[in-house]
């Protein structure tokens, strides 16, 4: 089991910055070997904005390219996620997202499971 705890959200002015943090914790935290931050804006469906593999490949929506930046810190068990240059549009609750990897078979077949956070609210002021 895992559980993930995201802590950072605000309301920021256009152009402003935030860090948002997800911790994660449970004794199946070291399985986890894919993070990513999802956000959902009022109405609208939750969209992947970031996402960061235990190897460090990174990969982002377009809009949030050259201002969003994520990284993990596996020591921590915490991934990160700057915002800078933030626009109205990036306001909505965003949500961190772990999957953990293991292997469930003799074959080598691998089991993946997905947590999700509580969420934490940006809301970027025009």
């Amino acid at each position: 089991q895992v559980v993930l705890v995201e802590s950072g959200g605000g309301l920021v002015q256009y152009g402003g910055s935030l860090r948002l943090s997800c911790v994660a914790s449970g004794r199946s935290v070291n399985e986890i070997k894919y993070m990513a931050w999802y956000r959902q804006a009022p109405g609208k469906e939750r969209e992947l904005v970031a996402s960061i593999t235990d190897s460090g490949y990174t990969d982002y929506k377009d809009s949030v390219k050259g201002r969003f930046t994520i990284s993990r810190d596996s020591a921590k068990n915490t991934a990160y996620l700057q915002m800078s240059s933030l626009k109205p549009d990036d306001t909505g609750v965003y949500y961190c997202k772990g999957q953990t990897s293991r292997v469930i078979s003799v074959e080598g077949a691998i089991g993946r499971r997905d947590y999700w956070g509580q969420g934490t609210q940006v809301t970027v002021s025009s």
